[in-house]
């Protein structure tokens, strides 16, 4: 969970910092953080699948 917060917080400085850096280097940027945040919705997703929790 402290994962994800990290993410999003530096999801959140790369869209304050947009402005100064290339437009290449923020989407390559944003686009990592995607990816990360999408493999650990899918992780999370399946493990809550297999515990049978809800």
């Amino acid at each position: 969970m402290l994962a994800l917060v990290v993410a999003l917080l530096v999801l959140g400085v790369l869209v304050g910092a947009a402005a100064y850096l290339p437009l290449p280097v923020t989407l390559v940027a944003g686009s990592l953080i995607a990816v990360y945040l999408l493999v650990f919705a899918v992780r999370e997703r399946s493990r809550r699948g297999r515990t049978g929790r809800a």
